[in-house]
């Protein structure tokens, strides 16, 4: 980076927390674009590997056969913010991941701590290999994944405003059985015993109800490069 035109800014490690709906696809997005840094949508993974089990008759419901399957996939993220990818043992799953099947069965299979541990490992390695930073986003990346991240961020948001924002992007889902939806994957990932949805100790609480995405990614890039401007 030295001899190149670009002046040296130094690498941030940004960690984006909080439940579906709150907006922090989007933002970590934005925010990785918006600062030139690697992005990483760490949902997705765990949305592969459910994929993976799913369509090699894995069964879902017994965790010592998820726990024994759980190093066979071959996950691939991509990092850019522009056009984030995966793969599943060379198959491009991004479209097939966002499935109801894959939704409904995503928390079992992340609750089981070998998935955890598998996919924690291909977090930490993308992070530490990311050469300006990384916005990582997801439910335990400050609590877990990324505890010394130079930022963490918890996005909030009611119910309401979450369910609307769901239905919205699954094009006319109901909004009343949206809600219960996102409140019953809450309650399993914050009470799940292996690194549960947590907000971090030390990260900034932000509530994106009444906020417009602008608002959010302008909130986050700034606290950013505040700690860049630390470092």
């Amino acid at each position: 980076m030295e001899n190149g035109a670009a002046p040296t800014v130094p690498a941030v490690i940004v960690a984006i927390d909080g439940p579906s709906g709150t907006g922090k696809s989007s933002t970590s997005k934005a925010v990785a674009a918006q600062l030139g840094l690697s992005y990483l949508d760490t949902g997705a993974q765990y949305r592969a590997i459910t994929w993976w089990m799913v369509n090699n008759g894995i069964d879902v419901s017994d965790p010592a056969a998820i726990a024994s399957a759980a190093g066979k996939a071959d996950i691939v993220s991509g990092t850019d913010p522009a056009d984030p990818t995966i793969t599943v043992d060379g198959v491009d799953v991004s479209g097939p991941i966002r499935t109801a099947e894959v939704t409904s069965r995503v928390s079992a299979v992340s609750a089981v701590p070998d998935v955890r541990a598998r996919i924690t490992e291909l977090q930490r390695s993308l992070a530490a290999s990311a050469e300006r930073g990384i916005v990582v986003e997801g439910r335990d990346i400050g609590t877990t994944v990324l505890p010394d991240a130079d930022l963490k961020v918890f996005l909030t948001a009611s119910p309401e405003a979450r369910a609307a924002r769901r239905s919205g992007e699954l094009k006319g889902a109901d909004v009343n059985a949206t809600r219960t939806a996102l409140l019953q994957r809450d309650a399993a990932d914050s009470t799940r015993k292996t690194s549960p949805l947590a907000k971090a100790d030390d990260a900034v609480e932000v509530d994106t109800s009444d906020l417009t995405l602008q608002q959010v990614v302008e909130c986050v890039v700034t606290l950013v490069e505040e700690k860049r401007a630390a470092k």
